[in-house]
């Protein structure tokens, strides 16, 4: 099997990027959002986010990780919040963990004192892999989404960079 290669992002990955995003908008709960994900809104994604890298086998993109500030204002300066997603058929593999690696390293460099992952209850796998990451849960947000008509719970699970 080819090697995997965690990148930076350029535009020519939004479609693949895309297609990532909205097959968990569409499918899962793992994103409260339900609508989908444009071209221009990923593109732009890349383009503003302090970091924004994928994993690339033969130059596909296998899944993707990025990073902003948790909340707006200098006094959320150093606080981060961090989105991963992986194609389903890549997980398993290390991906998200080299990927997610690679956006700590990037926060902590910059100055971040703390990552969040905001994961949704029902979650388990997520959970776990972030448990296993050295996150720690840090608070219950009860019915804090809307999706699939229904009321869903968000976990915040926090990570100590410095």
């Amino acid at each position: 099997m080819l090697p995997v290669t965690i990148g930076t992002a350029a535009a020519q990955d939004a479609p693949a990027v895309q297609a990532i995003y909205n097959h968990y908008i569409r499918h899962t709960v793992v994103n409260f959002a339900s609508t989908e994900k444009t071209q221009a809104e990923v593109e732009a994604m890349i383009a503003t986010r302090p970091a924004f890298f994928v994993a690339r086998r033969s130059g596909e993109v296998l899944g993707f990780a990025t990073y902003a500030q948790f909340r707006g204002g200098d006094g959320y300066a150093r606080c981060m919040e961090h989105t991963i997603l992986l194609r389903p058929d890549a997980s398993g593999a290390g991906l998200g963990r080299a990927l997610l690696t690679a956006v700590e390293d990037h926060a902590r460099a910059g100055g971040a004192h703390s990552i969040f992952a905001g994961v949704a209850a029902e979650n388990v796998a997520g959970r776990a892999f972030h448990a296993a990451m050295g996150y720690r849960e840090a608070g219950l947000l009860p019915q804090t989404g809307w999706k699939f008509g229904r009321w869903l719970d968000l976990v915040l699970m926090q990570k100590f960079l410095s």
